[in-house]
């Protein structure tokens, strides 16, 4: 097993993998059954592999050296507290994302309401909707997503996840939830913010993430504008907008929501002290 997992990180080493030895681990852990400590344990009693499992892990170690995502490979991600079902078609979520959750979740649990309404426009894997749903009981929320590719994968998470407060809606963002105008507290979405001619570094992401997830545009803020339309629809007075973006938008994104007339604009940095979040208030 040592051995098998050694070769794992030196071919992915020299694949360009960035965590190679995470990876190897998170592989066999995944052929075996086990978490990376329990991958860690197997290997320091000497644990032997079988040749089917061999076998399977060298597949996959292949696969990931050719930079498909390891999540599509595992078929899991984790995202706060959930493990949510990923795959070709839908969006894998990343852990920058979770700043844009936890903003959401503070604003739900802020609302002076019962039931707060809080809305996810663009929800891919569900992962957002899901954060809000299920750490927000009292909330009312609904995930939009209008990719026949990406959906089937947001009803899979929304069903095994199981939360009776989420409602999910095959829909565009820009039309979708009339029922709800006026009576939203929360709006959230990681939309496509890449800009058209701009080529993402990471073969995972060029190659492998769905192309309507990531590109918004020529200036990648065709959809934000779209939100930011939408978005006053929806909300209710004091309601809060928040929008995930790329590390150089804020300033943009700033005028463009005080353009629309929305207050108390400001952003927020992920752990990388990158600005990642816009929030706004109606």
């Amino acid at each position: 097993m040592r051995e098998a997992r050694d070769e794992a990180v030196d071919a992915l080493r020299a694949a360009g993998v960035p965590d190679p030895e995470v990876d190897a681990d998170l592989l066999v852990g995944h052929v075996l059954g086990l978490s990376r400590g329990g991958v860690h344990a197997k290997l320091v009693v000497g644990a032997e592999l079988t040749a089917s499992d061999a076998a399977a892990l060298a597949s996959l170690v292949a696969r990931r050296a050719r930079r498909e995502p390891l999540q599509h490979l595992t078929g899991r991600a984790p995202f706060r507290s959930l493990e949510l079902a990923v795959g070709p078609g839908v969006f894998v979520p990343r852990p920058e994302t979770e700043l844009l959750a936890q903003l959401a979740i503070d604003a739900l649990r802020a609302a002076a309401e019962p039931e707060p309404v809080a809305l996810d426009l663009g929800a891919g894997s569900g992962a957002i909707a899901l954060a809000m749903a299920t750490e927000v009981p009292h909330a009312r929320v609904y995930a939009v997503e209008n990719s026949p590719e990406a959906f089937p994968w947001t009803q899979r998470n929304v069903e095994e996840v199981g939360a009776p407060n989420l409602t999910l809606v095959f829909g565009d963002l820009a039309d979708a939830l009339g029922e709800l105008e006026g009576r939203a507290a929360v709006v959230a979405s990681n939309p496509p913010y890449i800009p058209q001619d701009a080529i993402p570094r990471d073969p995972e992401v060029r190659l492998h993430d769905p192309e309507p997830a990531l590109y918004g545009g020529p200036d990648g803020l065709d959809v934000v504008r779209i939100l930011s339309r939408r978005g006053l629809e929806l909300l209710h007075p004091g309601g809060a907008l928040l929008i995930e973006h790329g590390e150089t938008q804020s300033a943009e994104i700033a005028g463009i929501l005080a353009g629309d007339g929305w207050h108390a604009i400001a952003h927020h940095r992920d752990l990388t002290g990158r600005d990642r979040v816009t929030t706004a208030r109606r």
